[in-house]
């Protein structure tokens, strides 16, 4: 069910979380009801590009930015063809857009997609309760779909978890197509789509790379049959230990000694495939102001997230694994948690950040150039 923008500010909305707690406000975006994990992004900038997001599927995101919504919604900075959030809950939107890129506003565009968000709560409230308790499920409903309370939390209490979804085949693409290389064209890379960001082969088209976007049900054979100087794994949605079928095809081109680079959720492709394993984070990475360091310069960057689960590697050490030595390359200054994995013997690395950089920052940008490198070493 939706209403427009305009009369979804006047309807009231509950926001009821899995552990009992409930914040009420307005309905924003589209009216009805829906269902995800609670989760806080504490970008201040980026929205669109958070929201069209394929990694955020079957998520409900929490802006901790107060003001949400100032630059509208344009045209140019979708990272894919739709919204795939879950619902979106802000404390205050913005009235009038101010932006001459902008086309329509965020809750015009919220209401269009059948989005369900929430504005008028208590953002910092809330965010501290999932700091303190975790991210959870969660329902936000508005208009007719308010019930009594009980009701309402019983409802949320029987949607699936994120923890065992395998969610990858959801939002990739379902057929091959390819990304021209910008200018002279160097190599090819197949890319392995299990929820690839827009920019991300960009990115690489501007290096000279055409790149050859493969279903996430690609097999080996596929990646291989378009005879790529590297291979690439995507970010994506859902727990990295059901993602059996990509730790397959990631294995097989370790073994064939292809330049591989991975991120986000292929960074936890990398560390299955090397025979580590995976957990889930308490709330996780997401936003545009996380500080990681690069052990292998020494160099802490400013960078973008958006995980709620990580590799489990040992961080002073290097490990033995099936395809030779590795050693975690990249770690989160917040807390320690394993950001980039790197093999020694093999030209293959990956991170677990989002080094495309859309919406910012740009200090990553570099991992594209060292990817190139170990391909032109390769050629070599």
């Amino acid at each position: 069910m939706t209403t427009s923008a305009q009369g979804a500010a006047k309807v009231p909305a509950v926001l009821v979380l899995e552990d009992g707690r409930i914040f009420r406000g307005r309905a924003y975006g589209a009216v009805g009801e829906t269902f995800g994990e609670a989760v806080f992004s504490t970008g201040m900038t980026g929205y669109q590009e958070t929201l069209t997001d394929p990694s955020y599927h079957r998520q409900v995101v929490v802006m901790t930015a107060p003001h949400v919504g100032n630059t509208g919604v344009n045209d140019e900075d979708a990272e894919s063809k739709r919204i795939w959030v879950s619902g979106y809950v802000v404390r205050d939107p913005a009235r009038v857009p101010s932006s001459w890129r902008s086309r329509r506003t965020l809750d015009e565009e919220l209401a269009a997609q059948g989005v369900v968000g929430i504005s008028g709560v208590d953002t910092r409230a809330l965010t501290r309760h999932l700091r303190e308790r975790g991210a959870m499920r969660v329902g936000i409903f508005s208009g007719d779909a308010i019930q009594e309370d009980a009701a309402l939390l019983a409802r949320v209490q029987e949607a699936p978890q994120m923890k065992g979804a395998d969610l990858s085949a959801e939002v990739a693409t379902t057929e091959p197509y390819v990304v021209p290389a910008i200018g002279e064209k160097k190599y090819t890379v197949a890319a392995v789509d299990l929820g690839i960001k827009g920019m991300t082969p960009q990115r690489m088209a501007e290096r000279g790379i055409e790149v050859h976007v493969l279903p996430a049900t690609a097999t080996v054979d596929d990646v291989y049959a378009v005879n790529p100087d590297g291979v690439f794994f995507s970010n994506g949605p859902g727990d990295p230990a059901t993602a059996d079928h990509a730790v397959s095809v990631m294995r097989g081109v370790l073994e064939r000694g292809t330049p591989l680079f991975g991120i986000c959720f292929g960074n936890q492709i990398l560390g299955r495939a090397l025979g580590f394993g995976t957990y889930k984070l308490k709330y996780g990475h997401r936003g545009i102001n996380q500080p990681v360091q690069d052990r292998t310069t020494g160099k802490v960057e400013v960078t973008a997230h958006n995980h709620g689960f990580a590799v489990d590697a040992p961080l002073d050490q290097v490990s033995d694994t099936p395809f030779g030595r590795a050693e975690v390359s990249h770690v989160c200054l917040n807390d320690n948690v394993v950001e980039g994995l790197q093999l020694l013997d093999k030209p293959a690395f990956s991170v677990q950040y989002h080094p495309e950089a859309a919406a910012g920052p740009h200090d990553a940008a570099y991992l594209f150039d060292r990817f190139v490198s170990l391909m032109e070493g390769q050629r070599a």
